[in-house]
């Protein structure tokens, strides 16, 4: 095994072991974006030099006995929206052309000070406003989207071009590309990540977390990202089985017009999690109707108010697609946006009843596999026609009106060899209790050799 395929919970391991040092990994990890970053595209740009120097003081500093964490001298990647001294931050578009950070983001601050060798910049969907990130390949299938907004982090970490990365979640952009390209996302509890100096999209809605190979992983970078001010949430989960726990099984929304092959995986899963001690309790869903009028309620007129300035000065440097989301949110009125808020308001004390009943939510991440690029709909066995962004978008945006945390972790594949996700969501700073069902899932399963799951790094082809 080549270190660039190790996950970082394992690299950690090894370099404590003196049986690995963060110079041979950042190589080993920079040696394979130099392989395979032509046909992913997964980076605006890689920062080598800046990262080598970063690995050898990592390497100094662990020779003298000063480790400062388990990523010590882990190297990962960033969103192209979050600030890193020096470094450009482009939100992968012609507006921010140029635009140099004066200094870091609190997270990237608080990696840096944990260790973390910066190793460049992930692609995102310009301004994260989308849900295929075009200029990024999917990691499993170069024809298909990588997801987005933050396909470009999702596939570093899925083709081993960073040990593990950050993204951002507005309605799904951590966990949708995450589970479209096999690997673990976390989007945590609403404010419980810092997001200044990252760039906004929608101020109510953002989100901030880990994009990692493992469920043991983003408890590890989740621990970083919070500092001193977490409650005891965010160490590593234990392992063991989940009796006495209690997984809601959706019976409404989330399985509906979903891929037959995705529902069969997540079903398994589930099954698997209830082999492990857990009780399934079936629950209802609340206020489905409202979850896409009240997520677009609030993030078109919050990302044109964000982009007001520069949508007048320079419109034709925007994306089209990006734009006329742009200016769509200029014609919502304040009374629709305050409507927005009230529902949210509504379906957050409704989700706080219903996770009440149970630890946890256990549903899809997405309703099917990765898309083929360019292709703009759906048609599902109702008859129902959707579009591929808002099929993507429908199951993970509760998660964000409602401010829980929600992980995805890779359960299998379809026909195609596809990853399938599946989505644990549970209650305000949970953190804890939904890593701990994705790490004994994860541990129960890793050696089915289903070709998609925990550590597995995906298959380049040519």
């Amino acid at each position: 095994m080549q270190p660039f395929e190790l996950s970082l919970a394992d690299a950690a391991r090894a370099m404590a072991a003196k049986k690995l040092s963060p110079v041979e990994l950042t190589d080993s990890v920079l040696d394979r974006i130099g392989a395979v970053e032509a046909r992913l595209q997964a980076y605006v740009g890689v920062a080598a030099e800046s990262a080598r120097s970063a690995a050898a003081k990592a390497e100094r500093e662990l020779a003298e006995g000063r480790s400062r964490g388990p990523l010590h001298g882990i190297p990962m990647g960033l969103k192209d929206l979050i600030d890193a001294e020096g470094m450009p931050t482009t939100a992968s578009s012609r507006v921010r052309e140029g635009h140099v950070a004066g200094r870091d983001s609190v997270v990237a601050a608080r990696l840096s000070e944990a260790g973390a060798v910066l190793l460049g910049k992930t692609h995102t969907h310009e301004f994260a406003y989308g849900l295929t990130t075009p200029q990024t390949r999917n990691a499993w299938d170069h024809s298909r989207v990588a997801g987005g907004s933050s396909g470009g982090s999702a596939v570093a970490v899925a083709a081993g071009e960073a040990t593990f990365a950050l993204g951002t979640d507005t309605g799904g952009s951590i966990r949708v590309p995450a589970a479209l390209n096999g690997v673990v996302g976390l989007k945590p509890t609403y404010d419980l990540v810092p997001r200044g100096g990252v760039t906004s999209l929608s101020w109510s809605l953002d989100h901030v977390g880990p994009l990692t190979r493992t469920v043991e992983d983003a408890s590890l970078v989740l621990a970083a990202l919070v500092g001193g001010a977490a409650a005891p949430d965010t160490g590593t989960p234990p392992e063991g089985n989940l009796t006495g726990l209690r997984v809601g099984v959706p019976r409404n929304y989330y399985f509906e017009r979903v891929d037959p092959e995705v529902e069969e995986g997540v079903r398994r899963a589930i099954g698997r999690l209830q082999e492990l001690g857990a009780e399934l309790i079936e629950v209802e869903i609340p206020f489905t109707r409202y979850i896409l009028p009240t997520q677009w309620g609030l993030m078109v007129p919050e990302a044109s108010a964000y982009h007001e300035r520069t949508l007048r000065s320079v419109p034709d440097l925007y994306a089209p697609d990006v734009r006329v989301l742009l200016e769509a949110g200029e014609l919502v009125s304040a009374g629709d946006y305050l409507r927005a808020q009230r529902a949210r308001t509504l379906m957050r004390e409704a989700w706080a009843k219903l996770l009440g009943s149970v630890d946890v939510i256990a549903a899809p991440t997405v309703p099917m596999a990765a898309a083929e690029a360019g292709r703009e709909s759906v048609e599902w066995a109702d008859g129902t026609v959707e579009a591929v962004s808002e099929s993507y978008v429908r199951l993970s945006a509760p998660a964000n009106i409602a401010g829980v945390p929600a992980l995805t972790l890779p359960v299998g594949q379809d026909g195609a060899g596809l990853p399938i996700g599946m989505q644990l969501m549970g209650r305000p700073h949970g953190e804890a209790t939904v890593l701990r069902v994705g790490r004994a899932y994860e541990v129960a399963t890793a050696d089915t050799g289903r070709g998609v799951g925990a550590g597995r790094l995906a298959p380049i082809a040519a």
